[in-house]
């Protein structure tokens, strides 16, 4: 994450994870391990990517623009990076925040050794800090808000590392999955409340940590488990592994939206299949919002699975009445209008032949701004579909997310300034229906979302902050952007 505000697509109207992290400890083909790990976990950053590694004396690092295949396209560049130990990270760029000098892991030449760290979520007090740290001398190489932990280490009284490391991670709030390397370890950790996921595996000798177990499966690795909301495992090289419990326990908030759309559906979260979470949400869908019509549309490839479960528990046909481009890079800012338009129809068509004069549902995942919506359902009236149904398979995203994830800020949200029928009209949809936040949590396995203190965050449909947003306050910024005080509703 940077200190600038990120940017999103072509219209800044889809959700986008920040970043993705994989560590591997305990192998002879550790580099070439976490490539493949990345390549996994691509769908959660695609512009820029980079892998250290530790062979028993220094640390290597290589970093590039671009995807996975691209930056470590062949095993010569993998050979520049040996050892046993290496972890990297993919991420999406932020406006002000493309560069290499962004792009993790951040490596620092510490008082006490080399120290590596890898980094997904947010930390939302790092403009804070950085003053602070800018006051008494500090010197910063990068925008990313991942710097504040590394200075923090180095000015930390403590006597060890861990220590250190612990120290520092006292003095920030917000979200963070961390994967940190040392000459003699290992680290993982999660914030408190464990926002950000992060799981552990094993294979043969080697120990493995991923944002997703979807990672793990494409390595050959077994599941071991999730590192728990406020964990700090540390995996020496000799390979004993400890824990620790340096945060106390607080009750877990892990981000809902995972479930909803950022992870893969091949993997799982918090034991339960997300393509499966997916499915249960569009069941929920058409019990909450039942709509008479003949076919059920998913927005590819996110709407996939709930526009399954949607058409399962409704009876009405499953149809592919959009077809994806897969060869449609992501594409950022247009020379003009009449291109940014293009862009959708570029990545998507119209099946003509099986949506012409039928009533269609649509399914998505979500909807930010809402001008990919009001296109799609325009493309099906241009296909000759007779009814055009809107249904959402998460509540109206009507809050900014501070925890990694690029929102607009509020006052861009369509339902931040529209109600349902607003909305609806403003897409042109003959009707527009959203899953409800207590269908949403029975989706992901639980009776109810539980309003004194939820099982998730769900701030961005909510604006239950479950932190404190120290730079939001201090920024001082217009109070349709501010988020509402931790522990109360919109």
């Amino acid at each position: 994450m940077n200190f600038t505000h990120p940017f999103l697509d072509a219209d800044g109207d889809k959700l986008r994870e920040e970043c993705g992290i994989f560590g591997v400890i305990g192998s002879p083909e550790a580099a070439a391990m976490t490539a493949l790990g990345l390549h996994a976990l691509q769908h959660r950053g695609q512009e820029a990517c980079g892998i250290v590694s530790w062979n028993g004396s220094e640390f290597f690092a290589r970093r590039g623009l671009g995807h996975v295949a691209q930056v470590f396209s062949d095993g010569a560049i993998l050979s520049e990076l040996p050892g046993a130990m290496a972890s990297g990270h993919v991420r999406y760029s932020t406006t002000g925040g493309q560069g290499l000098r962004n792009v993790q892991p951040l490596f620092a030449d510490l008082a006490r050794g080399g120290f590596s760290i890898a980094h997904n979520g947010n930390i939302s007090n790092a403009m804070h800090l950085k003053q602070e740290l800018v006051n008494k001398g500090a010197i910063f190489q990068s925008t990313s808000d991942t710097e504040v932990i590394i200075h923090l280490i180095a000015t930390s009284r403590y006597p060890t590392l861990l220590d250190r490391f612990v120290d520092a991670l006292r003095m920030v709030e917000g979200a963070y999955s961390l994967i940190c390397m040392t000459p003699k370890r290992m680290i993982a950790c999660r914030d408190p409340l464990g926002i950000r996921p992060l799981v552990m595996g094993k294979i043969g000798d080697a120990t493995i940590f991923a944002s997703e177990t979807v990672a793990l499966d494409v390595v050959g690795a077994e599941f071991v488990r999730e590192i728990e909301p406020g964990e700090l495992v540390e995996v020496r090289q000799d390979g004993r592994i400890s824990s620790h419990r340096p945060f106390g326990n607080l009750p877990a908030r892990p981000c809902i939206f995972e479930h909803v759309y950022f992870s893969r559906p091949d993997s799982v979260m918090g034991g339960r299949s997300v393509y499966d979470v997916r499915r249960r949400i569009g069941a929920e869908l058409a019990r909450e919002a039942p709509i008479e019509a003949d076919l059920v549309v998913p927005v590819p490839d996110s709407g996939v699975p709930a526009a399954i479960g949607y058409a399962q528990e409704s009876g009405i046909p499953f149809g592919l009445g959009i077809i994806r481009s897969h060869y449609v890079g992501r594409t950022f800012i247009q020379p003009s209008d009449g291109a940014r338009h293009a862009d959708v129809k570029r990545k998507h068509n119209a099946n003509r032949a099986l949506v012409e004069g039928k009533r269609i549902v649509l399914i998505d995942d979500s909807i930010v701004r809402g001008t990919t919506s009001m296109k799609i359902v325009q493309m099906m009236r241009d296909a000759g579909a007779a009814e055009v149904h809107f249904r959402v398979a998460s509540p109206p995203t009507s809050h900014s997310c501070f925890y990694g994830v690029d929102t607009p800020e509020r006052h861009k949200l369509l339902a931040a300034r529209m109600d349902i029928q607003e909305m609806t009209k403003f897409i042109v949809a003959d009707s527009l229906a959203f899953v409800s936040i207590d269908g949403l949590y029975r989706a992901v396995g639980e009776q109810q979302r539980n309003a004194g203190c939820p099982q998730h965050c769900d701030a961005c449909f909510t604006g239950d902050y479950p932190t404190s947003l120290t730079d939001m306050a201090e920024r001082g910024a217009d109070a349709d952007q501010l988020p509402l005080p931790v522990g109360t509703t919109a």
